[in-house]
């Protein structure tokens, strides 16, 4: 392991146990070992956030750029949305807010 520098983490006394009992069912072999892989793993999800926040600003830019929609007609989007959501509840689908389908059963239980 390259140089280490010790540091004071002030956890809660259930966070210790946990800690605890992972090394002493040999999941791990110090606590150490468990601080160190939770703080890669924070990392690696500090990293994949930093890369989602790069793509939607660049996709923002990208629409801004594209310029304007134009006027809606908010009467026939809503009447194409009806549409297209009893098409899909009548095939047994449900359709996502971007309006891609996928079959999931419960789904319309859970917006009923």
């Amino acid at each position: 392991m390259a140089s280490v520098e010790k540091v004071s983490v002030a956890l809660t006394p259930e966070q210790v146990s946990e800690l605890k009992a992972a090394v002493e069912a040999g999941e791990y072999a110090t606590t150490s070992e468990i601080v160190r892989e939770a703080v890669r793993d924070w990392q690696l999800k500090r990293e994949l956030r930093q890369e989602d926040i790069k793509r939607l600003r660049q996709m923002w830019d990208a629409g801004i750029a594209s310029g304007s929609a134009g006027e809606l007609d908010m009467k026939k989007l809503r009447l194409d949305a009806r549409e297209r959501l009893e098409r899909a509840k009548k095939a047994g689908r449900c359709l996502n807010w971007s309006g891609q389908i996928w079959r999931e059963p419960i789904c319309w239980k859970s917006i009923h």
